[in-house]
C-alpha cells in the first residue's frame, strides 16, 4: 500500500496511525506533492488530523525514549526521499522488540540510517546558529535570510528567540520560501502565500505588508557602517601565517559564504567603503595648523 499526506509532519502522524489501524502494512509513504504512484500499488490519501497527531506524538512515549522520538522528528525535518519510511521502520521495530531502545542497533541499516540524518540535522542546526547574520531595516526590523540544506527553523527557533529577546527579527529561508517572525513575545511562521501574521500591537498585517516583512527592504542608515566594521575586524584578525583555506571550508563551507557579512567583496559595498575612507580623527599636522590660526 502507498499512502500520500500533506507533507506535514502532524499529516505523518496521522499517516502512521492509519498504517497501525490497517494492519501496519506500508510499502511507501509520499508527501502528496510530487508523489509518483506504484503501477501496480493501491494508494491511499490521508488527511491531517491535528488531533489524532498529538495523540499519536504521546503515545510513542510508551515506546521510545523522548530522546529517541526528537531523532524521528530529526529525520523528517532531514527531507530526505526515504525520510517518512524510516521513521515508519523503526517505530514499527521499536514495537516488535516491546519497546526497546534500538539506538545502539548499530548493524540494523535503518537504525544507522536514522542516526546519521540526526547527526546531520544537528551539525546544520549548529552552523545556521553561528552562521546567521542580520541586517537592521529601516522598520528597526533585523532580517537575515538563510538557505540551508535541511529545514533547521523549528530547532533554530528557541535560540534566537532567547538570545535576542529584545529585539523584533525575521530569520527567511529562501530555499523553502517560509520564514520565523518574532515580535518581542512570540515566534510566528510567515509565508508569502498564506494568512498574514499578527503585529505587535495586536493588529492583523496587510498582505502587501506581510510581503514587505518577507523581503529584504532598505538598510538602516548606519547598518552600512556596522556591516564594514565587521568585516574590517575579520579581516584584520586573520592571521596569515596561520591562514588554511582547505581547513577553512571544512568548518565554514562555501555554500554559506553569501549570506555572510565578512564574505562580502568590499567593492560591492560602496556605501561601507565610502564611510570607512572618510578620517575618524584628525591628522596631528591638521590640529597643529588649526591651533596657529586660532591664534
Amino acid at each position: 500500500m502507498v499512502y500520500t499526506y500533506d507533507g506535514t509532519f502532524d499529516g505523518l502522524l496521522t499517516t502512521l496511525r492509519r498504517i497501525w489501524q490497517a494492519g501496519g502494512e506500508a510499502i511507501s509513504i509520499r508527501p502528496q506533492t510530487g508523489a509518483q504512484h506504484d503501477l501496480f500499488a493501491a494508494g491511499t490519501h490521508v488527511t491531517t488530523d491535528e488531533v489524532t497527531a498529538r495523540a499519536v506524538w504521546a503515545n510513542l512515549l510508551r515506546w521510545l525514549p523522548e530522546q529517541a522520538r526528537e531523532t524521528l522528528y530529526h529525520v523528517f525535518l532531514a527531507e530526505q526521499p526515504d525520510s517518512e519510511s524510516l521513521i515508519y521502520r523503526y517505530v514499527r521495530r521499536v514495537i516488535e522488540q516491546k519497546g526497546a531502545d534500538i539506538r545502539e542497533q548499530f548493524t540494523d541499516d535503518t537504525v544507522r540510517r536514522v542516526l546519521d540524518l540526526s547527526r546531520w540535522l544537528k551539525r546544520e542546526k549548529h552552523r545556521m546558529e553561528a552562521f546567521v547574520r542580520f541586517e537592521q531595516t529601516t522598520a528597526g526590523l533585523y532580517h537575515a535570510t538563510i538557505e540551508p540544506d535541511v529545514n533547521v527553523l523549528p530547532l533554530i527557533a528557541g535560540h534566537f528567540a532567547r538570545r535576542y529577546a529584545d529585539q523584533q527579527w525575521l530569520i527567511y529561508d529562501k530555499r523553502r520560501r517560509y520564514g520565523l517572525r518574532y515580535d518581542g513575545r512570540r515566534v510566528q511562521v510567515v509565508r508569502p502565500e498564506t494568512a498574514a501574521p499578527m503585529l505587535a500591537s495586536g493588529e492583523p498585517e496587510t498582505r502587501n505588508q506581510k510581503r514587505e516583512a518577507l523581503l529584504p527592504a532598505a538598510l538602516a542608515e548606519r547598518e552600512p557602517t556596522f556591516q564594514h566594521l565587521w568585516l574590517t575586524y575579520y579581516t584584520s584578525a586573520t592571521i596569515a601565517a596561520r591562514r588554511s583555506p582547505e581547513r577553512h571550508r571544512r568548518h565554514l563551507p562555501k555554500r554559506y559564504w553569501k549570506h555572510l557579512t565578512e564574505k562580502r567583496p568590499a567593492h560591492l559595498l560602496p556605501t561601507m567603503a565610502e564611510q570607512a575612507a572618510r578620517p575618524t580623527t584628525t591628522p596631528r599636522k591638521e590640529q597643529g595648523r588649526r591651533a596657529r590660526e586660532q591664534k
